[in-house]
This record gives structure tokens, C-alpha cells and sequence, in this order.
């Protein structure tokens, strides 16, 4: 299951998160999440205006904070290895694979 987003993608084969990220000027850096470690996901849907973003939250750590400027549309930083901005047209392949991450999380 592959979402593709703005300047990355995110796929997810069952256990395992990868998050892929090229930004401008940087090399191409990849994160890997097991989704047993997961304790929480959020999903911001894109408007035809803003990118929306899916985001992995990890134990002992806050969600990232969104950016308030104009540009970023509400949206954590490019820099954080647990999250990534999507476009409208990705909102539905978005939310299956945020529906497949909680499925495969372990109940408490």
C-alpha cells in the first residue's frame, strides 16, 4: 500500500511504515516505523487549496507541532521524519493506509 505525497511517499506492506522524504537541496532520507509501535495517527486531509499531511505518532514523543505560516497550510515541518504533506488527490489512498496502520496496531 503506497500513499504518494509532496516531495515523498509513505508505503506500508503490513508491519512495517516506510517514509520516504526528498526535500530540495538534501539527500533522499527514508524512515522506518513498525506499525506494533505506533500509539496514535493523524490525517489531515487536503483541500484543492492546502495539502493536507499523515502523521505517526511514536511512544514517548508529542505529535509535531503544525506550522501557522500561509504557506505550509497548517501542516508539520518538512523535517519531521514521522510525517508527510499530501494532496488533495491523495486523501483517499491516504486514509486507507492510515485505516491499515490503526487495523494493525495491537489493542490495548
Amino acid at each position: 500500500m503506497d500513499v504518494k505525497g509532496v516531495q515523498g511517499s509513505i508505503s506500508f506492506d503490513g508491519e512495517w511504515i516506510t517514509i520516504t522524504k526528498k526535500e530540495v537541496g538534501q539527500e533522499q532520507r527514508q524512515s522506518r516505523i513498525r506499525a506494533a509501535d505506533v500509539t496514535g495517527t493523524r490525517l489531515k486531509p487536503a483541500t484543492r487549496l492546502f495539502h493536507g499531511y499523515v502523521q505517526f505518532v511514536l511512544p514517548g514523543s508529542a505529535p509535531a507541532d503544525e506550522s501557522k505560516s500561509l504557506l505550509t497550510g497548517g501542516r508539520p515541518h518538512q523535517s519531521d521524519p514521522h510525517s508527510l504533506s499530501i494532496r488533495h488527490s491523495a486523501n483517499d489512498a491516504a486514509a486507507k493506509l492510515v485505516a491499515a496502520v490503526e487495523h494493525a496496531r495491537p489493542t490495548p
